[in-house]
């Protein structure tokens, strides 16, 4: 099957920092641009970070610039989003995906799915 599967979620406290993973399967990883999404309580999903597989340029929403990483492992078919000084605003289901469809090599494609089970992450005042 292809997929995608998140896991690392968790409960900190502010100040914390947490670790993602993305499991790819099915799929060649590498050739596509793997993302970062989240969704919190009453909000749009949200676009965290992304890697392109062109050039492994690299996208960050502002709200997390400075404070996430975005980090793959290939050879493990891994993407992995170090999160640290955790706020009460990054609480929300953590999601990865992969771009689709002509543009699937590029953060800026306007599709991404392959969604799996998001990981929540809570991070506790």
């Amino acid at each position: 099957d292809v997929q995608l599967q998140a896991s690392g979620g968790g409960l900190v406290q502010a100040g914390g920092s947490l670790t993602l993973s993305c499991a790819a399967s099915g799929f060649i990883f590498d050739d596509y641009a793997i993302g970062w999404f989240r969704r919190a309580p009453g909000k749009e999903r949200e676009r965290v970070s992304c890697i392109s597989s062109t050039d492994g340029s690299i996208y960050y929403a502002d709200s997390v610039k400075g404070r996430f990483t975005i980090f793959s492992d290939n050879d493990k078919n891994t993407l992995y989003l170090q999160m640290n000084n955790l706020s009460t605003e990054d609480t929300a289901v953590y999601y990865c995906g992969a771009a689709l469809g002509t543009y699937y090599y590029s953060c800026t494609a306007p599709e991404f799915g392959l969604w799996g089970q998001g990981t929540q992450v809570t991070v506790s005042s």
